[in-house]
């Protein structure tokens, strides 16, 4: 904690009493500043222990002056973070909807059969871990001081090896917090703690993808022989093909080369960003039609717009990279494979919209991505790339990680905004928006990796040129993450208005298909013999479904589709936050009902079926965020269009 936040000063916060103390108190309103470093010192405590005891987190809440209740409230939300004792080695097997099709209850059970109390290994069911297209896939977290580095395939060490931060992992460190984030630093701006960035522990990891009972065995108990991760660019079976708009560097450019990034094109989209000035890149990011692509489908440009019109200073940016849909990894593709172009992106959005902090918010289960971008950031900071005057233009802007540390809901942008800030990560009712009041009550920007990275080519390009890709209402390229029994599973790019059967060509689709999930979890089914629906927002909806992200699920008849229904209920059980009734009460109930009719079929299931619909009726229109909106959507869509219970 002391290598986090710095020694405490007085015994208020836990220092040694001295007689100074007993006359005054200090540090209080200080401390209440930097509220916002709960969630990294949480994190130094599961990293270095593997758990969180009583008197660590009684530690914290007198470092920071938070209630211990709502410590407690926090440390309980999150899917990584343990308050009991556990194994400091902890593998995650995951059993959502890719995994679940490509078996991962039988590895789960021969697994388990194998690893004892002795082991010293915990195994815990996982909601997707973002390895979709190696299903089924584990992750091993391992806390300790000792802690060995995030497998990597690149065998070189980064040339900054000996600086305070090293992305590609290290020893591990003497204290909590060193080695894998960026250092902390005086206050930026205003705002007290609101302006330093936290430390961003490398944890030491494994990723194990596709995983047989052996080779997960073997990457939690014996991390030397454990296989070693693939490079980004398998996950793009595309990778290569210079007509690409946003995966061209990808398997083309060295990832940890700013260098190489630069001679790819790097920073060429900055620099004309600067020529034409704050008001002119709102206006291209606008008329080349970018819309959001995490699913909301918001024209990226009114949000820019809106954000840089306000009168309350300082202004956010918030990159939202807690990708947790099942089925969805283009976001860890992008940062694993060309990292430094979302911190152009970033920077570019953050010059439009008159910020200069801007929030990386980082999937807890991404540890690659966090070696990565750390790497780059520190890269483009040492180049004057980030910092206090970038590229020589007076502009100051630098980035902050913050890693989550598993919590679907996070990736709702104000439930986000309270997890970065230290508290539970729960939606806020709107208004106001976040353009008005958002992260620390701020004017604030947020958009997802995908939709910042596309900013680039509409500024290299041009707006008019980038339109021109996809339809008129569907502007530019968009990336589809494919799995489940499909061939070629990756992520792929297409320009919108591409079909649903061209992509699934492209993947290599099986003659026994079943049925295909667009959009994930939240998403719903279509037929096989419905793949002539165009893939853009507009033409899901007409057809009764939605874009989502750009999952793309497919499976055969070896599924067993009341089971998947059942996963999906189980997952929205799991992530939803409690808050509202209609969701908190409705998933439970939801599940309740698929339990009961998981092997009835016609006029048996039919009361449950109706009661499912009278409970989907009510999240949909009463929960607070789209969490409790959506999770009857992937059920419906499948007794209607499927006859899943028939």
């Amino acid at each position: 904690m002391d290598a986090l936040l710095g020694p405490p000063e007085s015994s208020w916060e836990g220092a040694d009493r001295s007689d100074a103390d007993l006359r005054w108190a200090r540090g209080g309103r200080e401390a209440r500043d930097r509220r916002d470093q709960l969630l990294p010192a949480l994190h130094a405590l599961n990293d270095r222990v593997g758990w969180i005891s009583e008197g660590a987190l009684d530690y914290v809440c007198r470092r920071l002056t938070v209630p211990p209740a709502e410590a407690y409230g926090v440390a309980t939300f999150y899917a990584m973070f343990s308050v009991r004792p556990r194994p400091a080695t902890v593998l995650h097997v995951c059993t959502d909807l890719a995994c679940t099709a490509a078996g991962a209850s039988r590895l789960c059970a021969a697994v388990e059969s194998r690893l004892g109390p002795e082991s010293g290994v915990k195994l815990e069911r996982s909601p997707c871990l973002g390895l979709c297209e190696r299903a089924p896939a584990t992750l091993v977290i391992r806390a300790g001081e000792s802690a060995r580095p995030a497998q990597e395939d690149t065998p070189a060490r980064p040339a900054f090896e000996d600086e305070a931060v090293q992305a590609e992992g290290g020893s591990g460190g003497a204290a909590p917090g060193d080695g894998g984030g960026t250092s902390r630093s005086s206050e930026a701006e205003s705002g007290g703690g609101k302006g330093r960035r936290g430390r961003n522990t490398l944890h030491a990891t494994a990723i194990c993808a596709p995983a047989t009972p052996d080779r997960a065995i073997a990457a939690a108990t014996a991390p030397e022989s454990a296989p070693t991760e693939p490079a980004p660019e398998a996950a793009v079976p595309q990778a290569g093909d210079p007509t690409l708009t946003l995966l061209h560097r990808i398997g083309t450019t060295d990832p940890t080369s700013l260098d190489d990034y630069r001679a790819h094109g790097g920073y060429t989209a900055l620099r004309r960003a600067f020529a034409l000035g704050p008001a002119a890149v709102i206006r291209e990011v606008t008329d080349a039609g970018l819309v959001g692509r995490g699913g909301a489908a918001f024209p990226t440009g009114r949000k820019w717009q809106a954000t840089a019109a306000q009168p309350d200073h300082p202004h956010y940016l918030v990159c939202n990279a807690d990708e947790s849909e099942p089925g969805t990894f283009k976001d860890r593709v992008l940062m694993e494979g060309d990292p430094y172009a979302l911190v152009e992106a970033m920077t570019i959005a953050a010059y439009a919209t008159g910020a200069h902090r801007g929030y990386l918010y980082l999937r807890g289960e991404y540890p690659r991505a966090l070696a990565r971008l750390t790497h780059a950031i520190e890269q483009a900071r040492t180049r004057g790339l980030l910092g206090d005057d970038v590229l020589g233009q007076g502009y100051a802007f630098d980035i902050e990680i913050r890693r989550g540390a598993g919590a679907y809901i996070c990736g709702e942008e104000t439930a986000l905004f309270n997890s970065i800030e230290g508290r539970r990560g729960e939606p806020r009712s709107k208004p106001p928006f976040p353009v008005e009041k958002g992260l620390f009550g701020k004017p604030t920007v947020e958009n997802n990796v995908e939709t910042l990275v596309n900013v680039l080519p509409i500024l290299t390009m041009g707006a008019e040129a980038y339109a021109a890709i996809g339809t008129p209402t569907s502007t530019g390229p968009k990336l589809f993450c494919v799995s489940g029994t499909v061939a070629r599973p990756g992520v792929y790019e297409l320009p919108f208005g591409a079909t649903l059967g061209e992509l699934l060509a492209l993947a290599g689709v099986r003659d026994n298909l079943r049925a295909v999930l667009l959009g994930g979890a939240a998403g719903g089914f279509v037929r096989p013999d419905e793949l002539d629906i165009p893939l853009t927002f507009e033409g899901t909806r007409e057809a009764g479904t939605t874009l989502g992200s750009g999952v793309v699920m497919a499976f055969d008849d070896t599924v067993p589709l009341p089971r998947l229904l059942l996963r999906i209920a189980e997952f929205f059980r799991d992530e939803s936050c409690g808050q509202c009734v209609p969701c908190r009460v409705g998933t439970v109930r939801q599940e309740e009902a698929l339990h009961r009719i998981a092997d009835r079929t016609g006029a048996a299931a039919a009361d449950d079926i109706a009661l499912l619909r009278e409970v989907g009726r009510a999240m949909r229109d009463a929960s607070i965020c789209g969490l409790g909106q959506t999770a009857w959507n992937a059920v419906e869509s499948a007794i209607d269009r499927l006859g899943a219970y028939e």
